[in-house]
């Protein structure tokens, strides 16, 4: 007789009503059926797992004990795990584990996840480490069930593409810059200036993509910074110009440290993307995380709007 999840069940319930007879009630057996349980198990192994005192009280052996231990192990995480299937089963449990390509998505996506906590406390969250270049390959190789990406280049298969929402890119320059006093921004306005950016490829940057390199511009000189914080800095101090989404130049822009233009006399919008599996899209909690931005981020962002099929 092998041992099984039910000699667990046993031992355990023997351990807890300190007899056979109220462990047979607990477990909705004879006590012949659980007393013919633990002989075979004792049979099988060459152990005693019960020892009598004082007539008919009964202690478990040093084997019963080891058996006890496992018990106490294995069977909460068996039905923890039998919990979660059917919270899954039910469609108010899972994961989501989100890469984001965006450097400054942080700024509303913490905001975001934290509402949605507040309505799907059983699903699982979590940030994948790092700025992702290309986050597609870990929605494939199973890493993360969702990515945030600017612009999706090409279709890959088995993967689906949310529109998330259109938001504008502003041009950043110090108060004190010659070019402070426009309406907006003109390519040929970044000609002579030092160009502040992420460190990313040009096809990745949506001021280089959509606005300098369709009019043939490449600016004088190029700067690179990890962090949107040093960016701003850096324009603040007038050591260059850079252009971001408007949400993330803050209390930069509202305390005057810089100026916020528009690019072009119409503006530089963006629309910002979801990327899931297939498979991830049909689950009721990424539904809801998707509706939970679509709801929330667009009302309360400074330069963004909802998207809308174009």
């Amino acid at each position: 007789m092998p041992l099984e999840l039910r000699h667990l069940r046993t031992i355990e319930a023997i351990a807890q009503y300190g007899s056979l007879a109220a462990a047979a009630l607990r477990l909705h057996l004879t006590q012949s059926a659980l007393s013919h349980q633990l002989r075979g198990l004792e049979a099988e192994f060459g152990v005693a797992l019960l020892l009598r005192e004082r007539g008919t009280q009964l202690r478990l052996s040093p084997a019963g004990e080891r058996l006890l231990a496992l018990a106490r192990e294995v069977l909460p995480l068996l039905r923890q795990t039998q919990e979660e299937l059917r919270r899954l089963a039910a469609g108010n449990s899972g994961r989501l584990r989100i890469a984001v390509e965006c450097h400054t998505c942080f700024d509303w996506l913490t905001p975001a996840m934290d509402r949605f906590r507040e309505e799907w406390p059983a699903v699982e969250m979590d940030l994948v480490s790092g700025f992702q270049q290309d986050p597609l390959p870990l929605l494939q190789s199973g890493q993360a069930d969702l990515a945030v990406l600017a612009a999706p280049e090409n279709a890959v298969a088995g993967i689906c593409i949310h529109p998330l929402f259109r938001y504008e890119v502003v041009g950043l320059v110090s108060p004190r810059h010659p070019l402070a006093e426009r309406n907006f921004l003109l390519p040929e306005d970044f000609l002579e200036e030092t160009l502040i950016s992420y460190p990313v490829e040009d096809r990745r940057l949506d001021l280089l993509r959509d606005f300098l390199l369709p009019a043939g511009v490449q600016p004088w000189r190029r700067r690179h910074a990890e962090l949107t914080v040093i960016i701003l800095q850096l324009v603040a101090s007038g050591q260059g110009v850079a252009a971001l989404p408007a949400w993330a130049v803050g209390s930069y822009g509202e305390k005057g440290y810089v100026r916020a233009l528009p690019l072009g006399p119409e503006g530089l919008w963006q629309t910002l993307h979801a990327a899931t599996t297939a498979a991830q899209a049909a689950l009721p909690h990424m539904q809801a995380f998707l509706a939970e931005v679509h709801t929330s981020v667009a009302a309360n962002l400074p330069g963004v709007e909802p998207w809308r099929e174009p």
